[in-house]
């Protein structure tokens, strides 16, 4: 698949919560969604010979790579409107500095925000895959 995907925790709100303010603030609403839980994502997942899905971990598919962690999380800001696009700056910031924050909230998601969960509109619904 050639879209882009955001995996995600579908039974954390914290990454729920992070999930609308995608589609809140796409430039170009291209991007899909799946639950790291979802048939689709262990499907996907499997085809390219990742054993096992780590809950904790964001990923982002741009197309044509699997990225995870802050690297993924930058990616997904090419996708974003200003002035959002404007935190693709935390390249500058070497990956295990941006890896050991990503860590950091990884460990506390549950507790940031309240269990929740994105009801999308009829539009946006037909780019979750299940």
């Amino acid at each position: 698949m050639d879209k882009p995907i955001i995996f995600y925790d579908g039974d954390c709100g914290f990454c729920n919560k992070t999930v609308q303010f995608v589609l809140n603030r796409e430039k170009n609403q291209e991007i899909h969604f799946s639950a790291l839980q979802s048939d689709f994502a262990k499907s996907f997942f499997k085809k390219l010979g990742v054993g096992e899905i780590d809950l904790s971990t964001f990923y982002f598919w741009d197309g044509k790579k699997l990225n995870n962690r802050s690297t993924a999380a930058l990616k997904v800001l090419n996708h974003l409107k200003f002035p959002y696009s404007l935190g693709k700056t935390g390249w500058l910031c070497p990956r295990f500095i941006r890896d050991g924050i990503y860590s950091l909230i990884a460990k506390r998601r549950m507790r940031l925000a309240p269990p929740f969960c994105a009801i999308p509109t009829p539009d946006q619904a037909v780019r979750f895959l299940s």
